[in-house]
């Protein structure tokens, strides 16, 4: 089905908090205030690997208006953080790795003092050569950047004899493929406002997409109960991922604490490019093997990571990549390796994608270069070699068995899109580019712009949901009645920007035939929400999908029987509605009819001895296998690219895309499409402009007059979004999420239809223009002007 508004009918919903976000209304996290308060800032290295001789605090101490300095000496817990592995100090005290580390924390009455402060701090270095590479940090006798040495994660999937049968093989694709340090660019960069209570608590106001999570590492570092913390973490102005790993957090809750008053944080554009997350730049290797009818025999691949300075998720990144470097296919044999490597450069972690984004770039790339070669229509050789329904997991686990991937193939296969598109291939693979004769001859029997050249490309993707086997992911959520009357549900997810309130409200009104009137949302505040795992890895509409389930029974019959008990009305004759509940009874002709016979608030009064609260709480769905990382839910998409290029300048113009998502039901139209085209527009700027540069371990790009993203000027004309809903008959699992998935496989859909253009193969993003510009060919004749 095409999303619109016209198909979606009456579940076209309005998001609550939308008014709020277009007429700029919204209050963010780093937008609130408190008279008293004091600002932060943080004294970030000057080198980004260095020894550190000594720290002198003195002057800045002194300066008026300062109220506290802090360095790893005033860290009361453990002087580290980090998702997984707790690297990454707090303030550093022997060595700095990157130059976003921080090695002092400022208070003070104005955010201009607390900038005039961090000049006044002294750090005397010991500079040092910093590894700026992978390849660097891996050298034999390069310095160990951590204790352990320079690799933090090592991966390994071995099926069959890849090597021995690639050389058996009719034809083997070989490439390596480049993907760049993309940044999650939010709107809202990281801060937030840090309360020290009169009860002793600490009250944290910070953008996150896992509160508890956060709570629990500033327990360590705070040294205090993680129920005497409280994170209120909605609503968040985006994240992307870039906010799953705490950044400011620990610096405000200290100065908070010591300090006795709140106190704010809100970094600059400039100071969250330093410091912040950035999308794992990779190096991936593949030698691919097929025989002369496209059947695919054995897959070698080679992973390179860059996870910078700190681990955070770079090793659960790698995993994933490991996993869907084999893309949707079967193949007899495979070899795949992979590393993640510390170096000096700014922190990779968690990002939309998580790692997929690369490696279906590389995948796809692998089959396109393949039909190629072959003469085989591209989507063709895709059909040859797709797994099979019954087919495990691209690590040999047991998945969930759906008929997504084959649906999304043909809705690609009969799409108007992909039928027009130009059939001319480049069997030979050639990356020349014929020259443009701009004489006046020339010109006068070709089209008015014979540099324009236009394409269509297509790519295939499965996406694995939820944090994969090994890994804790609890998922759970609460329903009650509230003392307001109204029908509250509680989840531990954050809403940043994804449109998750719009989504719970449309799932409550479906269940209980209710309006939005009688609904109440808790969410982002771990004094009011149960434990439920995060907002990341799309997994939030499946868990509260699935969490609704279990509680709607229970609490829909506990209602239905309080209400019988006050009207003495049968039970079966009742049900819940607009405003309360409903008596349902049919006259003598059959007709049925219903009048409203309690409010919520009735019931909420007539129980106050009962409890009308009901908790469920389990575990995402993981497979059965015992494969570290391994996933059991997948969502698969296809994505059609049109492209125009300008082979004057080497400008990629996308004219049309078209997203195909087989996912389940759809809940939110509205939320789903804007989901899939946030997701390819991001998809879009890692394609074809962003990456944050780094020389020597320094940021080129510092800032976004430097970065560029995609404006509206440089999105497509036109995007269409289809959705398969089929799933399993008595599929128990719900709606997948679809977060992630509308990212992951444009990047290769464009650089198919790139070459389809020009005949040019691309195997670096972002693409570079120079590479798509043709040579100019002026000829000269007597009494023709050039």
């Amino acid at each position: 089905m095409l999303l619109n508004k016209e198909t979606s009918g009456g579940k076209w919903h309005r998001r609550p908090d939308g008014r709020e976000k277009v007429t700029g209304t919204l209050q963010y996290l780093t937008d609130k205030s408190l008279s008293g308060m004091l600002y932060g800032r943080v004294k970030r290295s000057d080198y980004p690997y260095a020894r550190i001789r000594s720290i002198d605090t003195a002057e800045a101490e002194a300066l008026p208006g300062v109220h506290q300095v802090l360095t790893h000496k005033d860290v009361p817990g453990l002087n580290g953080f980090g998702i997984a592995i707790p690297d990454q100090p707090v303030f550093c005290e022997d060595f700095v790795r990157y130059t976003g580390d921080a090695i002092a924390a400022v208070a003070a009455d104005t955010p201009e003092i607390a900038e005039q402060a961090l000049h006044l701090i002294r750090v005397e270095y010991e500079e040092l050569s910093p590894l700026s590479s992978p390849e660097a940090a891996l050298k034999e006798g390069a310095p160990s950047l951590h204790p352990a040495g320079n690799i933090l994660h090592r991966t390994e999937v071995k099926r069959g004899d890849a090597k021995t049968d690639l050389q058996k093989s009719d034809f083997i694709i070989k490439e390596v493929y480049y993907t760049p340090r993309q940044m999650h660019t939010y709107m809202e960069t990281e801060g937030g406002l840090f309360v020290p209570e009169d009860s002793g608590r600490l009250t944290v106001y910070a953008p996150t997409q896992h509160g508890y999570k956060d709570r629990m590492q500033l327990s360590r570092i705070l040294n205090m109960p993680e129920e005497s913390i409280r994170v209120v973490s909605s609503p968040i102005g985006g994240s992307f991922g870039g906010k799953d790993e705490l950044n400011v957090q620990p610096y405000g809750s200290l100065l908070a604490l010591k300090t006795g008053r709140p106190v704010k944080f809100h970094n600059s554009r400039k100071e969250s490019v330093r410091a912040g997350l950035k999308r794992h730049p990779m190096k991936i290797e593949m030698e691919t093997g097929f025989t002369r009818e496209g059947m695919m025999t054995s897959h070698l691949v080679r992973i390179l990571s860059d996870t910078g300075a700190y681990a955070t998720l770079g090793a659960p990144v790698l995993n994933f990549a490991t996993e869907h470097s084999m893309g949707p296919y079967q193949i007899p044999s495979v070899d795949v390796e992979g590393l993640s490597v510390y170096t000096n450069n700014g922190v990779s972690g968690e990002f939309r994608g998580f790692g997929g984004n690369q490696a279906i770039f590389a995948m796809e790339g692998q089959m396109d270069r393949a039909a190629a070669l072959l003469g085989i229509d591209s989507w063709e050789i895709r059909r040859r070699n797709l797994r099979s329904s019954t087919d495990p997991g691209p690590l040999g686990q047991q998945i969930l068995a759906t008929n997504g991937l084959s649906e999304v193939w043909e809705a690609v296969d009969h799409s108007e899109l992909w039928k027009k598109r130009i059939r001319q291939m480049d069997t030979k693979g050639t990356e020349a580019v014929p020259s443009i004769d701009f004489s006046s001859e020339s010109l006068s029997h070709s089209s008015a712009s014979p540099w324009i050249k236009k394409g269509i490309g297509a790519s295939l993707a499965m996406h694995g949901a939820g944090l994969g086997y090994g890994i804790p992911d609890p998922a759970g959520g609460r329903l009650k009645l509230n003392a307001s009357g109204k029908i509250e549900v509680a989840f531990s997810y954050e809403e940043f920007g994804q449109g998750l309130v719009a989504t719970l409200e449309i799932m409550l009104c479906d269940i209980f035939r209710c309006t939005p009137a009688d609904i109440e949302i808790v969410i982002g505040d771990t004094d009011r929400v149960p434990h439920g795992g995060s907002s990341t890895a799309s997994r939030s509409t499946t868990m509260a999908w699935m969490a609704l389930q279990r509680l709607k029974i229970p609490f829909n019959d506990t209602l239905i029987e309080l209400s019988a008990k006050a009207t003495g009305l049968p039970a079966s004759e009742l049900v819940t509605g607009a405003g309360g509940i409903w008596h349902r009874s049919s006259d003598s002709d059959s007709n049925e009819q219903e009048m409203k016979v309690l409010s919520y608030l009735e019931i909420a009064n007539l129980a106050i001895e009962d409890d009308l609260t009901f908790d469920t709480k389990f575990q995402y769905p993981t497979t059965p296998d015992e494969v570290m990382g391994g996933h059991f839910l997948y969502t698969y998409a296809a994505v059609i690219a049109e492209v125009e290029v300008n082979t004057l300048t080497g400008q990629v113009k996308v004219e049309e895309i078209k997203h195909i998502v087989a996912a389940g039901p759809v809940m939110n139209p509205m939320g789903y499409i804007g989901q899939i085209e946030g997701g390819s527009g991001m998809a879009l700027g890692f394609t074809l402009m962003e990456d944050a540069i780094m020389d020597h371990s320094m940021y080129v790009t510092t800032n976004l007059d430097t970065y560029l993203i995609p404006t509206f000027q440089d999105m497509q004309q036109k995007i269409t979004v289809e959705a398969i809903e089929n799933l399993p008959e008595n599929d128990p699992f719900g709606p997948r999420g679809i977060g992630e998935i509308g990212s992951v496989a444009l990047a290769p859909a464009i650089v198919s239809a790139i070459h389809q253009a020009t005949g040019i193969w691309l195997n670096k993003l972002p693409i570079n223009r120079e590479r798509l510009a043709a040579p100019l060919h002026f000829e000269w004749k007597e009494g023709v002007n050039p």
